[in-house]
């Protein structure tokens, strides 16, 4: 395939953004409690670019608020209220009697600015690259985005980041060219919110691959099936491949790009990439269960490479093993600089669910992308289910160890 591969850079080094605040790491439990969406994955990020010597290759930037206006293009004005006040004094003795109200939230004193900052950064970044002033760009930011919904907050996200951004480019600067857009999420988690927001618009192209373990994996909702495709003038444009369980590796990742995503987004043609870059499906995270390695992640991303010219912004959104965010977040910068890179983790071959989660995707979305109804190799070796034991003896570990 054309587009399997980045292009060979031309001329001047690839000038990549690097946006890391460390005012957003304000946003912490309110009394210190241990959580997995914490500070720290920040900090430990920065650090290990810091060490490769990664972070001086790239264009260093500052976050700024979003302007309420430009998150008001996704979320409802009582949200916004919420997110603005409540790290105010008012909320002083009601702060978590209202987290509790949510899915899986938190607030202290320092989550509104936080979360603005995080809105604002992810909009700052993608209309440098939009404009070309910037090949590409990382936005280190927190809280996360992508299960946010259009009227409240929910699984670690205050506000849809991405969404956010992506509204920005479409709707706000129609001078910088940005007609359609790509929303990749490799996040192990479904992206509902995202999916929500765009789930009748054909200028947003929503991809996301995720474990789905029969609608019982987070956010236990079922929408993230493969069978929900968009509505209206969006049909066809909405794509989940929801895995049936745990343990999928580079392998199955690399599957679901090569025979679902990558010619889709040939035949769609992007016009730049926002990347919902979860990482929480990689090796020793202690939410997700899957196996990516910092190479695979480096493989899916460079993959993405030939398409919208290059212009890719990453947001951060999950991942909670702080070696393991660190590592593969730097693998992905090191791509996007234009290092030289050889996949040399161990190839495993999917898994039959793999196989079989993926002929499904082509079956429902083939009338709408035609180059989907060739027929799937028949000579892949594939491997069996994990046991149930094996998926969820990570999960054990976590719990008794926290």
């Amino acid at each position: 395939m054309a587009a399997a591969a980045a292009a060979a850079p031309v001329g001047a080094a690839p000038r990549v953004g690097l946006l890391y605040d460390d005012r957003m790491c304000a946003h912490a439990t309110p009394d210190g409690e241990k959580h997995p969406e914490n500070p720290e994955r920040l900090r430990a990020i920065r650090r290990k670019l810091d060490a490769e010597g990664v972070a001086s290759r790239c264009v260093d930037m500052k976050a700024k608020e979003a302007k309420e206006k430009y998150i008001a293009s996704v979320h409802t004005p009582n949200h916004i209220k919420l997110i603005r006040d409540i790290s105010s004094k008012e909320y002083d003795y009601r702060r978590n009697k209202t987290a509790r109200k949510f899915n899986s939230i938190y607030f202290n004193e320092g989550s509104s600015e936080s979360a603005f900052l995080a809105a604002g950064s992810v909009i700052e970044v993608a209309e440098k690259v939009a404009s070309g002033e910037l090949s590409s760009a990382i936005a280190l930011v927190r809280p996360p985005g992508h299960h946010a919904e259009h009227n409240e907050p929910m699984g670690f996200c205050l506000f849809n980041n991405v969404a956010i951004a992506a509204n920005y480019l479409l709707n706000e600067r129609p001078d910088l060219g940005i007609n359609k857009i790509l929303i990749v999420d490799w996040d192990v988690h479904h992206g509902n919110g995202t999916q929500k927001m765009f789930y009748s618009d054909p200028r947003v192209l929503f991809f996301s691959v995720h474990r789905f373990d029969y609608g019982s994996f987070y956010p236990c909702e079922g929408d993230a099936s493969h069978c929900f495709i968009g509505e209206g003038a969006g049909e066809g444009y909405n794509i989940n491949v929801p895995w049936e369980h745990g343990k999928c590796s580079d392998a199955d990742y690399v599957a679901a790009w090569d025979h679902v995503l990558l010619p889709i987004a040939e035949a769609f043609d992007p016009d730049i990439i926002l990347l919902s870059a979860g990482f929480d499906a990689a090796m020793g995270d202690p939410l997700g269960g899957c196996c990516i390695t910092p190479d695979g992640y480096a493989l899916l991303l460079t993959k993405l490479l030939g398409f919208a010219k290059g212009r890719i912004v990453m947001a951060l959104e999950g991942g909670y093993n702080l070696k393991s965010i660190a590592n593969s977040v730097c693998a992905c910068t090191k791509v996007l600089l234009g290092d030289n890179f050889t996949y040399n983790s161990p190839r495993m071959q999917p898994f039959e669910s793999t196989w079989r989660v993926i002929q499904m995707v082509r079956d429902e979305l083939k009338a709408y992308w035609p180059v989907l109804s060739s027929k799937l190799p028949d000579n892949v070796p594939l491997r069996s289910a994990p046991s149930y034991i094996e998926v969820n003896f990570i999960f054990l570990i976590f719990f008794l160890v926290t």
